[in-house]
């Protein structure tokens, strides 16, 4: 799989990276430790050598299963972890970086991001400029190699980057939420910043595994997306079914139409999570997929039927 050079680093990512928050297990439900390392595996052998993944997720558990499932490769692939909100004063980010370092079993992680801004869910407000002299004192260390952001605001990265090189931005961003287009992904592209998309597949909505009742377990924090709340869902469900025909008529899935329309945007990789062998090794084969400029436009347009009535509150979820 070919890789692109994250930002201005000479860190190299693969435009599909597997996300791994349902790793930790915390907010899912059904997950095994055995089919997840199977997975990431499955993903590496397949061409994917770039790995997402954070403190937050299962308070370090994703980030252990990754260390646990990938290390006898880890000269060959990429790691990029979080550290939460609550932890971004000087000192914290310093010791969330050690266990995170420990987790992963490495002694370096190639990048390392502010997961959400200071203050998001109630945390204590702590200047940028403190969080990035922790994080531009990491990479002096040779601890972390480039410095990203997620979840981050127009003027929250512009702010970030008077302290330090931002190299990537990781917000929420499919064929159904497209509400970096705006503000966020002019001032990446301008800027030279990756944008890794998150959520690419919407949850899963973008691979048309769900009915017309989706059955969610308690636990799922797919309860609270925005995109399976009724009427989005129903929009949801008329856009999928205009899409499958075009799926059908390139022999592609809509997953894979999904993410070959993901990282055919600008500067944009796309995160896309998997719970077994056989997800990761599907979403590996989107890297290779290139549409083609009527494709492409058709599939935007039928995005709009979801993402025009959605309001502007950046955030996917009802927390």
């Amino acid at each position: 799989m070919k890789t692109r050079f994250l930002g201005k680093s000479d860190v190299q990512v693969t435009p599909i990276i597997m996300g791994t928050w349902q790793a930790g297990k915390n907010d899912w439900v059904g997950i095994s430790d055995e089919h997840i390392i199977e997975a990431l595996r499955a993903a590496f052998v397949n061409g994917i050598t770039t790995f997402d993944t954070a403190e937050d997720y299962g308070n370090g558990y994703s980030e252990k299963i990754i260390g646990k499932a990938l290390g006898k490769v880890r000269d060959r692939i990429v790691y990029a972890s979080k550290v939460w909100c609550t932890h971004l004063k000087y000192d914290q980010v310093i010791a969330a970086c050690d266990r995170s370092l420990k987790n992963l079993q490495t002694d370096y992680i190639d990048l390392y991001q502010i997961h959400w801004p200071a203050g998001s869910f109630g945390s204590e407000i702590v200047p940028i400029a403190e969080t990035m002299a922790a994080l531009n004192y990491l990479k002096e260390q040779g601890k972390i190699r480039a410095i990203g952001v997620s979840n981050f605001s127009r003027s929250q990265i512009a702010e970030a980057a008077n302290y330090g090189n931002i190299d990537s931005f990781q917000p929420p961003y499919s064929l159904f939420w497209r509400k970096i287009e705006a503000a966020e992904m002019p001032y990446c592209v301008e800027n030279n910043i990756t944008i890794l998309a998150y959520s690419s597949l919407a949850q899963g909505l973008l691979t048309g595994k769900f009915g017309l009742d989706p059955q969610l377990l308690p636990g799922d924090n797919r309860i609270e997306n925005k995109l399976f709340a009724r009427e989005n869902y129903q929009r949801v469900q008329q856009a999928l079914a205009q899409l499958r025909p075009i799926a059908e008529a390139c022999h592609y899935t809509l997953a894979e139409l999904a993410l070959a329309w993901s990282i055919a945007q600008p500067q944009t990789c796309a995160i896309a999570g998997a719970r077994n062998a056989q997800q990761a090794i599907a979403n590996a084969k989107a890297a290779e997929l290139q549409l083609s400029a009527d494709i492409l436009g058709q599939v935007e347009a039928i995005g709009r039927i979801v993402t025009d009535r959605l309001d502007s509150d950046p955030v996917m979820w009802n927390w």
